[in-house]
């Protein structure tokens, strides 16, 4: 059920104050609440943000920034309107289905998200800037400042993402409009396109985060990682096997720490100090087995 402060945030949208709306929880989603609105049988998308969400590097006017530029590119639900005071926003609901996990490693499926991802990476430019190796360290800072300490594989992990972050910055990518958060729940097909959902964390950044966050949060397999990147890059070369790779390390870093924030600013009933510890720990274990310093090396070559 809505309560009385999200039907008082309907009736603020523009158009909204009078006439018959329809208010029901759509399930999912961590960090915010989300509801099916529906006003002349029209339905809508109302996200009202969770508590401290700053504190998780998302700002709200980037967030409704991001999303326009997605539906002008065709790829995200149309926004119907952005409510600075709140920081809620409204966007046209769009059909679509979940994409279970499996079928990300179909080589139709998976085309469809990519074609819709490199549509997104092609937008302008957003304000926000997404730099994973920063991110991290600023994740720990938040956590540390409210009384919570990252995982012990912490350092660990961090010397390893410098090693990383060395690597690339010998050739970087150029900065492109990235997603960050690529699970498949933020995947909606639709026949045979694919819709992208929930841009709290779209930033300028390297666009092999954004393909080693989609290959690592959905379970890829190396023939699966490969047809990814055909799809994202066409002629496939070692540079981009180490990026993708190496991106799937940081991705993990990042979930992990995000992680560690959520133990401080998190009112729900999840054990994100497991979350975090699983997270870090298969960065480390996968890093250990792979040969790194063949990819930290591959990863260093000009495109």
């Amino acid at each position: 059920m809505a309560d009385d402060a999200v039907w008082a945030i309907a009736r603020s949208v523009p158009g909204w104050a009078h006439g018959h709306l329809e208010v029901v929880p759509l399930e999912g989603g961590i960090t915010n609440r989300n509801f099916v609105v529906t006003r002349d049988d029209k339905r809508f998308v109302l996200r009202v943000p969770g508590k401290d969400t700053e504190l998780l590097g998302i700002d709200r006017a980037n967030e409704a920034r991001a999303a326009s530029l997605a539906a002008d590119a065709g790829v995200g639900p149309p926004v119907v309107a952005f409510l600075p005071e709140s920081g809620c926003f409204v966007a046209r609901f769009v059909d679509g289905a979940h994409i279970p996990t499996a079928d990300l490693r179909r080589d139709d499926v998976l085309g469809s998200v990519v074609r819709s991802l490199r549509a997104f990476h092609a937008c302008p430019p957003i304000p926000s800037s997404f730099n994973v190796f920063r991110v991290v360290e600023t994740y720990a800072e938040t956590a540390a400042t409210r009384g919570v300490q990252p995982p012990p594989a912490y350092d660990e992990a961090h010397a390893l993402a410098g090693r990383i972050e060395a690597a690339f910055a010998q050739n970087p990518s150029p900065l492109t409009t990235c997603h960050n958060d690529l699970l498949n729940a933020n995947f909606l097909r639709d026949g045979e396109h694919t819709w992208l959902v929930d841009y709290e964390y779209a930033g300028m950044g390297d666009p092999f985060f954004d393909l080693g966050n989609l290959a690592v949060n959905n379970d890829l397999d190396p023939p699966a990682d490969e047809l990814l990147l055909q799809h994202a890059v066409g002629d496939v070369g070692d540079r981009h096997r180490a990026r993708l790779a190496l991106m799937r390390l940081m991705s993990d870093f990042r979930e992990g720490m995000w992680g560690v924030v959520q133990q401080a600013i998190s009112t729900l009933d999840e054990d994100f100090r497991a979350y975090a510890s699983k997270h870090i720990e298969r960065l480390l274990t996968n890093a250990a087995a792979s040969p790194l310093d063949e990819l930290l090396a591959s990863a260093a070559q000009p495109a």
